[in-house]
């Protein structure tokens, strides 16, 4: 298992965390007339506070709260990522100037107006334990609104991206828990984007989608919080998550990085050695969505590629798979174990 960089987290949770940052992303049949792929980004929003009065199940903070074994000058690195939402729409060129329409064509493809995102990523400094309980860890966050033009090929049209600024502030916390050697690590995340109201589309574009949280402590022992060990059940019960499941990940035994996340995964979440890569239907099984995909039509499977960038890289990945990595698909069994 490889490090990224000291005190980051490996590799192998990166992965896991990639797949849930687009978990919901876009769904089968992956094209934006698709009635499920007209309420985007369901998982893990952190909503600006003006939309969150209004609409109370979207909230505008999200809370961890995990257990930390470890020295008090032992570090913790905590990692905040989410998607931004980015407005592509598609322009036409007349004169000098460039006109928005629902779709173009060039250079032999289609592009269509529609939502994509953008990674964000906030780092809060690897910091000691016994300084967090002392002192709080506060990071803005401050994305600036922005807008890229991408001129397509023959001249006479384009894509423009834009995207609304972005404010909040991640706080990480530390204190002694209860009657234990143990400490209670907690992350807030707030969004304090200034929003005048309106749709959920707008409220969307200034959301932190999809939001979760890494931790690493590569000299500390997280504990599970679905199975604690008996002397920290009491103090795995106290921990307040909101909006957020925080699970162990890593190698299987390793207990120095935590995926807090929207999804309720278990403890040690692996991707499967024979997914072909992310299809963004983490809920579902690989073989199912490849065969529905590769029984689409070719109008259909056109308008998937015009759809979206992401959309377009499953439709060839899947059509270049070989009958050996279809049959891969099939179906493996990990272990074997007496039932119980």
């Amino acid at each position: 298992m490889s490090d990224a960089g000291p005190g980051k987290a490996p590799d192998s949770v990166r992965a896991i965390a990639d797949a849930v940052l687009y978990e919901g992303y876009i769904l089968w049949p992956y094209r934006r007339t698709a009635l499920k792929n007209q309420r985007r980004f369901t998982f893990g929003g952190v909503y600006p506070r003006a939309h969150s009065r209004d609409h109370p199940d979207d909230p505008c903070t999200m809370h961890t709260e995990v257990l930390l074994l470890a020295a008090a000058d032992a570090h913790v690195r905590v990692t905040v990522r989410f998607l931004h939402v980015v407005r592509r729409a598609a322009a036409r060129r007349t004169g000098s100037e460039l006109r928005e329409v629902d779709e173009v064509s060039a250079g032999g493809q289609r592009y269509t107006t529609w939502e994509e995102a953008v990674e964000r990523e906030i780092d809060v400094s690897p910091t000691p334990v016994g300084e967090l309980a002392r002192h709080s860890s506060r990071v803005p966050i401050r994305i600036h609104a922005g807008r890229e033009l991408e001129e397509l090929p023959g001249g006479e049209s384009a894509l423009l991206r834009t995207w609304e600024a972005l404010e909040g502030e991640v706080e990480v916390r530390a204190a002694r828990a209860a009657l234990t050697d143990a400490w209670r690590v907690s992350v807030h995340i707030e969004n304090a984007t200034p929003f005048a109201g309106g749709s959920r589309e707008l409220a969307l574009a200034r959301t932190f989608c999809s939001t979760h949280t890494m931790l690493h402590a590569p000299r500390g022992a997280f504990s599970s919080l679905a199975d604690p060990p008996a002397e920290l059940r009491s103090a795995a019960a106290a921990c307040r998550n909101a909006g957020a499941w925080p699970v162990l990940v890593g190698k299987p035994g390793d207990r120095t990085a935590v995926l807090s996340s929207p999804i309720i995964l278990e403890d040690y979440p692996r991707v499967a050695p024979e997914s072909p890569g992310d299809l963004f239907d983490g809920g579902e099984i690989d073989q199912m969505l490849i065969l529905n995909i590769l029984a689409l039509t070719d109008e259909e499977k056109a308008e998937m590629a015009a759809s979206d960038p992401r959309a377009k890289e499953i439709l060839e990945r899947t059509e270049a798979l070989t009958p050996e990595q279809l049959m891969a698909l099939h179906g493996a069994i990990r272990e074997f174990g007496m039932a119980r």
